[in-house]
């Protein structure tokens, strides 16, 4: 039996998989723990097959002949590596580093919390620099972080969904936390085998935020490991492609509302998005910024209402749930930004830090490209499925 099976998902970047790989075999040779490595490469055309062969020849090879999506190569990953009957998966980014001991106090808090299913590292930028790891399940105040501007100084706040830095000391003790950043998770065998792994329909975002939900649901704890370092270097894939990154991430942002919210909250969600992405477009700096941000609001408008049904969702009635309607929550947060002189704070999700956002497209999934663009009218399907 295996203590890890290492799975780590690519896409055009040769590379930084080879960095990474020789982190892993360095940490599972430094730790003793018994593990095997399953890489799952997503139709690379730059030559990482071949550096696998040359440089790599143990590590196991599933090549996808076309990108099937993040979720969906995890769990193919994660299929191959069960029939060595592995105590925990590893799913990794491979524009990540393992630092020693990464996985081994990962492996660690899992055999010592028995009530916990799944663990993430704190992750750090290549110069060490802070990187926030986790973060709370998103609702509605996200959105208006995401959309509008915001005094600076709530950015880096819980707010936001951001946990306390001073809970990453290096020396902490492990937190509970909703979800790990997707660069890093470690997750038990069965956990993975009972809830499902990842919802494919998520082709690229979010999907680790909808398996951590499911697998909270089902009653186990997530935490984040201070003690376990992790180099993340982010969005190495989706740089490529700011403008379909921007479709993809909203389109499974609809998702994920529609699937963990109640009907009036994903409505006022619906609203706030679709309002929100407008005024994105409208002050985009390209046309094809424009372009993908109304994309986006159009997915939000009309595909998740056709795929969804009006009933129940966008003709549910928020103010009579006790929700104000989304022009009033609007018109506060801009009362509260100006109250705090805080009108010209940046439009995007901008943190006072340089760091990035959870989802923000430039930020991860070095491991997928992105899909190809939706339809835009109510009888698209979505590139993202």
């Amino acid at each position: 039996m295996l203590d890890v099976a290492v799975v780590i998902v690519s896409w055009n970047v040769r590379d930084y998989l080879a960095e990474c790989l020789s982190t892993v075999y360095a940490e599972l040779r430094y730790s003793r723990l018994n593990g095997e490595i399953w890489v799952v490469d997503n139709g690379s055309t730059d030559g990482t097959l071949a550096l696998l062969g040359s440089l790599f020849p143990h590590t196991r090879l599933r090549a996808n002949d076309t990108n099937i999506g993040f979720g969906a190569a995890n769990n193919q990953g994660m299929a191959d590596a069960a029939a060595e009957s592995p105590r925990y998966f590893l799913l990794l980014n491979p524009d990540t580093l393992i630092r020693p001991g990464g996985i081994s106090q990962m492996v660690d808090c899992l055999d010592r919390c028995p009530e916990a299913g799944m663990v993430g590292a704190r992750l750090v930028y290549r110069d060490g620099r802070f990187q926030h790891s986790a973060f709370t399940f998103p609702g509605i105040t996200q959105l208006l972080f995401d959309l509008w501007p915001m005094p600076s100084a709530l950015y880096d706040s819980r707010l936001n969904g951001r946990y306390a830095r001073r809970l990453y000391r290096p020396d902490g003790d492990p937190f509970a936390v909703d979800f790990p950043l997707g660069a890093a998770m470690l997750v038990r065998r069965d956990v993975a085998e009972a809830t499902g792994g990842f919802d494919e329909s998520f082709h690229m975002y979010c999907e680790e935020i909808d398996w951590a939900w499911r697998i909270r649901n089902a009653g186990w704890g997530i935490y984040t490991v201070p003690g376990a370092e992790i180099v993340h270097y982010g969005g190495e894939s989706t740089k490529q492609v700011p403008a379909r990154s921007i479709v993809n991430l909203w389109q499974s942002r609809a998702r994920l509302y529609r699937k963990h919210h109640t009907p009036a909250r994903f409505a006022l969600a619906r609203r706030l998005a679709t309002r929100g992405l407008a005024r994105k477009a409208a002050a985009a700096p390209n046309r094809e910024l424009r372009e993908a941000y109304r994309r986006a609001a159009g997915f939000w408008q009309t595909v998740v209402a056709a795929e969804e049904g009006e009933e129940g969702v966008s003709q549910a009635n928020p103010r009579a749930n006790g929700q104000p309607p989304a022009d009033v929550l609007i018109d506060a947060v801009s009362q509260t930004v100006a109250a705090v002189g805080a009108a010209d704070a940046p439009a995007a999700n901008a943190p006072a830090t340089d760091e990035a956002a959870p989802n923000d497209p430039t930020a991860k999934k070095a491991a997928v490209s992105p899909a190809a663009e939706p339809a835009a009218s109510p009888a698209g399907k979505a590139g993202a499925d």
